[in-house]
């Protein structure tokens, strides 16, 4: 369903530009790498925050017990490879995932890395203990974790509830680094500290954050760079333009849409910008429990009203990809097939005939062209926010709904939407792995702080699990359609699209490779070196 091939053809492919590894004799230590960044993150606490306004900055500060290998684009399997965690082994038939801890590795504060900070980290995560987070948004990735043993200092045992193969893989994301015990949560959301090849140094509200060289780092000769720093820049248009002056080595993370790619191609013609999904989804949310929408008609009715396409054309020119929950393929695993998704009630290419059904579900309720709905529609104030949910506005007022809307400060929204303080919203659902136990646990499970629609089938939680249990993929792939497509017809939390976007930098950037299958990997930075 993806289109623009011509626009896509004006950048280097993806994966050939991605997998360009620079010589080892080539290789230059020294300078500060400079990117740009989109906002103030809301805390610099990777595991209390839902952005990767939090995860592209501070990835390099630590290390995770495994991590997707950061000179490969896709995330995998595969390509997980040892971090804190030296090696590892399944046991009691895949109940019990054992680590043997990296030694001698130091925080940067200088006190010794053990396997007690290991524990301490999983603790916090699943709530146990004294400390506690403020914000736990991927708590309930761990729901099927039983509790975490160590054995001595270099000896560490995740005890599962049941069999779980991605588990492995949760690890290795962006959003799962290893904290130390002896520091708390509060200090970790303004000056963390970590093991990674960065250390934190200063940051400043709506200006800047600063990372420095690790001495220390276990990794002997990384990382390359002296440090690393983030402008904080709000406009796209301003950040954009400093980029093309040279000002900055790489743009954000994906920040670059495909009209904006022109001007840059244009006039930075040097520059390689790599287009790639994100596996970011606009979705439509709506508060479950505010009338007359905790009414599953009206919800219904909101979703047929959907025109995926139109959204598409106008923001990528056809670049974009129509999808259930699950990133499509062929860079998404388990996306359901164009034959497939095609049977999922609203995706059909009749789109008046989806909205004439909503409009009679709309009169059935009682409004109508002389009946109208007024109705708020929130959305974060950034432009990726923005810009869908005015065609969204546009588009509801085919079903008798009059929407304006609110624009929530960046650093507000993630805690506004947890706590159910909205009626519609604007969202944009990013995908930490790609792997359902991800997005429909983190998105769907009934206690879940990031279930912002307040959607609960425990009917469909138990597929949740049979999925998360099957060793074939092929068997697990089609449990997971089939709980896509229900989720999709439910008006759970309606896909609108996934997006496309490209992350541009200069040829002085090397060895520098790109996530193609998440926003939230590949940040470690601590393989990239400037020849400048």
């Amino acid at each position: 369903m993806r289109r623009g091939a011509k626009t896509l053809a004006l950048v280097v492919p993806v994966l050939g530009a991605m997998s360009m590894i620079q010589p080892a004799l080539a290789q230059k230590s020294g300078g500060v790498f400079k990117i740009y960044h989109r906002d103030s993150p809301p805390s610099l606490s990777i595991h209390e925050e839902a952005t990767n306004s939090t995860v592209m900055p501070m990835m390099s500060v630590f290390n995770n017990l495994v991590i997707f290998d950061q000179l490969k684009p896709i995330g995998s399997f595969d390509t997980i490879v040892p971090d804190l965690g030296e090696s590892w082994t399944w046991e009691d038939d895949g109940k019990k995932l054992k680590f043997k801890l990296r030694e001698g590795v130091k925080w940067h504060d200088g006190k010794p890395f053990t396997a007690k900070d290991v524990k301490c980290t999983f603790d916090l995560v699943q709530g146990k203990g004294d400390a506690k987070l403020r914000k736990n948004p991927r708590k309930v990735w761990y729901h099927n974790l039983e509790d975490v043993t160590t054995n001595g200092d270099n000896e560490v045992t995740f005890n599962l509830k049941r069999r779980q193969p991605s588990f492995l893989a949760l690890l290795a994301s962006g959003y799962t680094p290893v904290y130390p015990c002896h520091v708390t949560p509060a200090e970790m959301r303004t000056k963390p500290v970590g093991t990674g090849p960065f250390k934190f140094a200063e940051f400043k509200q709506n200006e800047y954050i600063k990372l420095v060289k690790n001495p220390n780092y276990w990794e002997k000769g990384r990382p390359y760079l002296d440090g690393i720093e983030f402008t904080i820049i709000k406009n796209r248009s301003t950040r954009m333009l400093a980029f093309i002056a040279g000002d900055f080595d790489m743009t954000y993370t994906t920040d670059i849409t495909i009209p904006m790619l022109k001007d840059i191609k244009s006039q930075a013609p040097q520059a390689t910008c790599e287009v790639r999904p994100t596996n970011v989804n606009r979705n439509l949310i709506v508060n479950a429990e505010k009338p007359p929408f905790n009414d599953p008609k009206m919800r219904r009715a909101m979703m047929l009203a959907l025109d995926r396409q139109a959204f598409i054309d106008i923001i990528s020119e056809g670049n974009d990809d129509q999808g259930g929950m699950m990133l499509p393929p062929p860079e998404g695993v388990w996306g359901m097939p164009p034959e497939v998704l095609e049977t999922v009630a609203g995706y059909g290419k009749d789109i008046e005939k989806n909205r004439a059904e909503a409009r009679k579900i709309m009169q059935d309720l009682g409004y109508g062209p002389d009946k109208r709905l007024p109705v708020k529609v929130s959305t974060r104030n950034i432009e990726i926010y923005r810009d869908p949910a005015v065609i969204l506005i546009d588009q509801l007022k085919d079903i008798y709904m009059d929407a304006e809307l609110e624009v929530v400060e960046t650093s507000l929204w993630h805690a506004k939407v947890a706590r159910k303080d909205y009626t519609v919203g604007m969202n944009l659902t990013g995908i930490g792995v790609d792997d359902p136990d991800v997005a429909f646990y983190e998105n769907f499970k009934c206690d879940s702080e990031r279930n912002y629609t307040q959607y609960c089938n425990p009917e469909l939680e138990k597929k949740f699990d049979e999925q998360s249990m099957e060793t074939d993929i092929e068997k697990r792939k089609k449990l997971v359609w089939e709980i896509d497509k229900q989720l999709q017809e439910d008006a759970a939390r309606p896909v609108i699209f996934h997006a496309r976007a490209a992350t541009c930098f200069h040829p002085w950037v090397k060895n520098l490779t790109t996530s193609a299958n998440s926003s939230y990997n590949g940040f470690r930075y601590e393989n990239v070196w400037l020849d400048k």
